[in-house]
């Protein structure tokens, strides 16, 4: 089937405010943008979203996917963005019966993350590869790369990245918003739309490893999930019972392998420790 149609309605990601420093000068200072976006599918209200506004073409489409609100990208006729009004309407080829939206569950995203339905259960259902591997210092290329991308938070601060790399270490895309639960929602409408496999993939966060971002990470089947910050107990779980190879507190050459570590090859020789 054709793409759907999609409006390309970005908003700029920093906006110039003024503020003024210790010493009472006024210093223009690049602040993140935060707008709200409410997803209409098929003329019915679903959710209201707080987001940065960088893509919300795919964060409208990766919210449907993470969200089981639409089976495949085919389905989608056409995403429709129109900030005078702060809405995305959605219009779909065959109309799907909706799961229940009174049953959600408010996660620990930042601005509050929504689960619908019963996703949590849908997690016996996930099959990830086991014969992928990660070399630790491919890892550190990863790693190093995150850490020198021009990015909006070393403008302004204020936002989560999200990126999905190849195990060589190579980053596919990089994306940013104001809720890291949004962050990886638009890479998952990325890869609806350019039929991006994530069973060979990394996904790297730098915000912390809750279940939600465990949960969205198995969804698109990614074996990989990064972090530089922590994580959380049910997190954890969740990784360990679907498979995931969870590494947190990943920055420079340091990483803390919590779950998969079968998955991981030591490559690099590291300095041994002084006494």
């Amino acid at each position: 089937m054709a793409r759907p149609e999609l409006t390309d309605a970005a908003r700029p990601a920093t906006f110039e405010v003024e503020a003024y420093n210790e010493r009472g000068e006024m210093v223009p200072t690049a602040i993140a943008g935060e707008h709200p976006l409410t997803l209409y599918l098929d003329k019915r209200e679903i959710v209201t979203l707080m987001t940065l506004g960088h893509a919300p073409e795919a964060l409208a489409l990766g919210f449907l996917r993470n969200q089981r609100l639409a089976d495949s990208i085919d389905d989608i006729a056409a995403v429709q963005v129109d900030w005078e009004t702060e809405s995305v309407a959605i219009k779909t080829r065959r109309r799907k019966k909706l799961p229940s939206l009174k049953k959600k569950t408010v996660t620990t995203g930042c601005g509050q993350g929504t689960v619908y339905g019963d996703l949590m259960e849908e997690i016996d259902s996930v099959k990830l590869r086991q014969d992928v591997t990660l070399a630790d210092a491919d890892l550190f290329v990863l790693l190093e790369k995150v850490r020198r991308h021009e990015t909006i938070y070393k403008q302004a601060g204020a936002v989560h990245g999200c990126a999905l790399a190849t195990t060589a270490g190579e980053i596919l895309m990089f994306v940013e918003d104001v809720g890291r639960h949004n962050a990886v929602d638009a890479i998952a409408g990325f890869m609806w739309l350019d039929a991006i496999d994530g069973s060979d993939k990394v996904f790297y966060t730098t915000g912390r490893l809750t279940s939600e971002m465990v949960i969205k990470c198995a969804q698109m089947r990614i074996p990989f999930l990064v972090s530089r910050s922590g994580l959380t107990h049910m997190g954890h779980q969740i990784a360990k019972k679907v498979g995931i190879t969870m590494l947190g507190r990943a920055s420079g050459r340091h990483y803390l392998a919590f779950t998969g570590r079968e998955r991981l090859l030591r490559t690099s020789i590291q300095p041994t420790a002084v006494a």
